[in-house]
């Protein structure tokens, strides 16, 4: 057998990862995750909802794990869809239990085929910035998923790299997206009004001051156990007093 038979198996899922991923745009499958599609293709998909009923909720689920676990774009056209066809509470819930496991799919990926290998080749400043990460790992991941200050698949595979554990990746990608996608999921609900006024739902609404402060506030008190370690290891280290 080969030497380099090992290095290709392990790269299999993500060659077939990058395969899906460039199928996808071949095959002009992003011009269905749009609102015009959706838009023209409401009333049949309500339908094919009212018929199949939690078959219809699987198979959505189904699609937005391939969605988020191929890095393809289209992740909030998703979850608002999902709160037009299923309604705020059922299709956020979907879409936050979706998102998760293809989120996890990725990351497994990622750290199988990749992760040793780039710790390997880090140097010590990538180290330090491992280990850090990794000490306070579940605290960051919040913020990350909370704040969209970096795009969805970037925070799904920069973890599988800086050590995370797996249990610890699940917590923080399934806590952290739920205020984010239930503001989609609910301006989903109202999709039919904005629908017939000839509008296009507004993606940017996760910005506004009213939506993002609170937002904002719950990554700040995610952030508290790692100013409180920081607190207690300055103190530590701090001269004795005698």
């Amino acid at each position: 057998m080969s030497a380099k038979t090992p290095l290709l198996r392990r790269l299999a899922p993500v060659l077939a990862l990058m395969a899906g991923f460039a199928a996808f745009f071949i095959l002009d499958l992003d011009a269905y995750i749009t609102f015009e599609a959706l838009r023209e293709n409401r009333t049949m998909l309500r339908d094919y909802v009212d018929m199949y009923g939690i078959l219809a909720i699987l198979g959505f689920g189904l699609a937005y794990t391939v969605i988020v676990a191929f890095s393809l774009p289209g992740g909030a056209v998703m979850t608002i869809a999902g709160g037009f066809l299923f309604g705020t509470v059922v299709g956020g819930s979907t879409a936050i239990v979706a998102a998760t496991l293809g989120a996890t799919v990725l990351f497994l990926v990622a750290r199988h085929a990749l992760g040793d290998f780039l710790r390997g080749k880090a140097g010590p400043l990538v180290q330090r910035m491992e280990a850090g990460f990794r000490d306070n790992a579940l605290s960051y991941l919040l913020v990350l998923r909370l704040i969209p200050l970096f795009p969805f698949w970037l925070v799904n595979l920069a973890p599988a790299f800086l050590g995370v554990r797996t249990s610890t990746y699940i917590i923080g990608t399934f806590v952290g997206i739920i205020p984010g996608t239930f503001v989609y999921a609910s301006v989903g609900n109202g999709l039919g009004a904005v629908f017939d006024a000839g509008e296009t739902p507004d993606l940017g609404i996760i910005f506004k001051p009213e939506i993002l402060g609170p937002i904002v506030g719950l990554a700040v008190l995610a952030l508290l156990p790692v100013v409180y370690k920081r607190i207690r290891a300055r103190r530590g280290s701090g001269p004795s007093v005698e």
